[in-house]
């Protein structure tokens, strides 16, 4: 059986848990200035005296305005009940939680994530490193693609001079003549190039190398252990170091050069002399260095051609490591660390929950309240408090009438004294002191009687 209403039972409840509340909401309160004094330390500049003091005193004012503001909020928004002041309390409960996220939970929130945050931006940042340097790889090797071209061309002219040299496979007369000079001058311009091709091929193959090893060392520092800060500085250093490599890879590339090589054998191109000794063999000679100079243009215009294919690719953009702050990191990545802006933001606007818990428990008091019954809604010192004003009423004459006694018959038994009643002293106005004898009136007892 409910002895009490359900309207009291919740009051006491209200009042047990108060003390709670409060010591929740300090505990809360103080969690958020730890955190904020985490995260402001690594946004300040200056001596360590400086920091640490103006991290604290910033923390602490965090730790103050959280407290104050939830306890007006659970003071005062169970206790309105108009909708129009209600909803404005709430608006105001809104903006005062975009203010402590604005001014507490993302700081919480880099003290909770600031290192992963920062360890994701190097990783990115190697990443974006890496393909930077496969593809200055890929674009200096694209032009080791024309070396066969240049190897053929070089073998097909040596090849036509010997020719003619051992059966006059192009003039008909065989011996070393202007066809034969014309055509060991082209393969060797040939072979030239080819050379310079090679080269470069070692030379890529040797800053690619340097490449992976400035990599393998920005990887062993993203994922090492240990304190952020020294490990993102040696990390600056490698991703510099990458930097240069990078852009020398893009300097060795030959297509530019094989491309002006290519343009010189056209334009440079210089023919001997007919030295035949007869005007047929000259005539013959002639022809056969058109023809030299007519293959050496279309040799020319594939290359040039090839080289245009390879120099049309983009070049790698100069990429530069920029180092962040652990609240800059959290809230470039916020994506990648929801969990912990979800832990941070908590701990601010947990109270929020409270306040609608209260709301709730008060309007429901407040409905139980208007169905209980005047006298199951009076306290114990109400009623004592009640029953002496009556007396005191009584006492004056302005009591009210009982029911079945007419006024001058209670003023008559009022002046009565009773056997049982005590005496009452009375001053006189000559100041002596009358006692009368008055009956005394048990509690419980009905009215005096007439």
């Amino acid at each position: 059986m409910q002895l009490k209403p359900n309207a009291f039972r919740l009051n006491e409840t209200v009042r047990g848990v108060e003390t709670m509340t409060r010591f929740a909401l300090a505990v809360l309160s103080l969690a958020s200035g730890v955190y904020t004094y985490l995260g402001v330390r690594g946004l300040l500049d200056g001596s360590a005296t400086f920091v640490f003091f103006a991290a604290i005193i910033y923390s602490a004012a965090v730790s103050v305005a959280i407290y104050a503001f939830w306890t007006y909020m659970m003071r005062f928004i169970p206790l309105v009940v108009s909708g129009v002041q209600r909803i404005s309390l709430f608006l105001v409960m809104l903006l005062g939680c975009g203010m402590i996220i604005a001014m507490s939970s993302w700081l919480n929130a880099a003290a909770l994530a600031g290192s992963a945050a920062l360890e994701q931006h190097m990783a990115v940042t190697l990443q974006g490193y890496a393909e930077d340097l496969d593809r200055a790889h890929a674009n200096a090797l694209a032009s080791q693609s024309l070396l066969p071209d240049v190897e053929r061309a070089s073998a097909r002219f040596a090849a036509l001079a010997q020719d003619e040299r051992e059966s006059g496979a192009l003039t008909g007369t065989q011996g070393s003549g202007s066809v034969v000079q014309l055509l060991s001058q082209m393969s060797q311009q040939m072979n030239q190039l080819g050379q310079t091709i090679t080269t470069s091929r070692t030379e890529v193959e040797g800053l690619f190398e340097e490449g992976s090893q400035h990599l393998a060392r920005m990887r062993e520092l993203v994922s090492t252990p240990g304190t952020i800060e020294p490990r993102t500085d040696s990390f600056q250093a490698e991703a510099v170091q990458l930097s240069a490599v990078i852009a020398a890879l893009q300097q060795t590339d030959v297509a530019g050069s094989v491309k002006r090589a290519a343009s010189d054998l056209t334009a440079g191109f210089i023919a001997p002399v007919a030295d035949g000794q007869s005007a047929d063999l000259a005539s013959r000679q002639d022809q056969v260095m058109e023809t030299v100079r007519a293959s050496v243009d279309a040799q020319s215009a594939a290359l040039a051609l090839a080289a245009d294919e390879i120099l049309a690719t983009p070049p790698v953009e100069q990429r530069r490591f920029v180092p962040l702050s652990s609240a800059e990191a959290v809230i470039r990545y916020w994506s990648d660390f929801i969990p912990s802006w979800a832990g941070a933001m908590s701990i601010d606007l947990l109270p929020v929950v409270m306040v609608l818990v209260l709301m709730v428990v008060n309007d429901a008091m407040r409905r139980d309240a208007q169905d209980l019954e005047e006298a199951e809604s009076i306290t114990a010192a109400e009623m004592l408090r009640a029953l002496s004003i009556y007396r005191q009423m009584e006492a004056a004459g302005i009591a009210p009438v009982r029911e079945g006694i007419k006024p001058d018959e209670e003023r008559v038994n009022e002046q009565q004294p009773l056997a049982d009643e005590p005496p009452v002293e009375t001053a006189a106005e000559d100041g002596t002191v009358t006692k009368i004898e008055m009956a005394q009136r048990k509690r419980g007892e009905g009215p005096r009687p007439a």
